[in-house]
């Protein structure tokens, strides 16, 4: 049954947008995520909490408490749990944003599931989420003893190819990658450039559901 779902996952996927990684996602290719992050995106790593429980009181405070709370662990700062690490795997992923950046902005706004995939490559994973009108791709790097970091890039609307990171600030997406629960890990993103104040992606695998949708 699992093997099942799995190669209905894929099968389905081959329809998805294949987003085109340019030549080297990062100038010079390197496994320490320190060599490589900017400097803006290392001040929004480093403030991820106190952007974190922010988000969350501004959503809370547009009257979006019941929705959180049905959440649990996805959307508690301190849910990470350590290992082990996300996996080279197909997952279902769905992009949670948390308070408004601007006037006219949601406070609180939920996706549908898409398909996303973690693979290896040299010594890292590369990401990426497939549908919708915004798309991550990019690298998972080994962090500390709780987390990995994922530096990327953000591709939009109808574009099929990625820019390298570093090259436009505004496309630029930084955040960690923890485990939250067996077979769940989540993608939370600090002072994402568009819309909100914060962005976290549950990640769960494909093999393990069986409503997988990409659109």
């Amino acid at each position: 049954m699992r093997f099942a779902l799995l190669l209905a996952a894929l099968l389905a996927c081959s329809s998805c947008s294949v987003i085109e990684q340019p030549s080297g996602m990062i100038p010079r290719w390197t496994t320490a995520w320190k060599d490589v992050v900017t400097d803006d995106d290392r001040q929004r790593l480093g403030d991820w909490r106190s952007s974190f429980v922010a988000s969350l009181n501004s959503a809370k405070k547009a009257g979006h408490a019941a929705e959180i709370a049905r959440e649990g662990a996805l959307l508690d700062p301190d849910a990470a749990l350590g290992p082990p690490a996300l996996p080279d795997s197909m997952f279902r992923c769905r992009v949670i944003k948390l308070g408004a950046k601007d006037a006219g902005n949601l406070a609180y706004a939920s996706s549908a599931p898409f398909y996303c995939r973690a693979k290896a490559e040299r010594g890292l994973q590369h990401f990426n989420k497939f549908g919708g009108s915004q798309r991550y791709v990019g690298l998972i790097f080994p962090g500390d003893a709780v987390r990995q970091v994922f530096l990327g890039t953000l591709v939009l609307g109808d574009e099929t190819r990625a820019l390298q990171y570093g090259q436009d600030k505004l496309r630029d997406v930084a955040g960690y990658v923890e485990r939250i629960g067996p077979d769940r890990w989540r993608i939370i993103m600090p002072e994402p450039h568009f819309e909100s104040q914060f962005e976290v992606i549950e990640l769960v695998p494909a093999s393990n559901t069986a409503d997988v949708r990409s659109r």
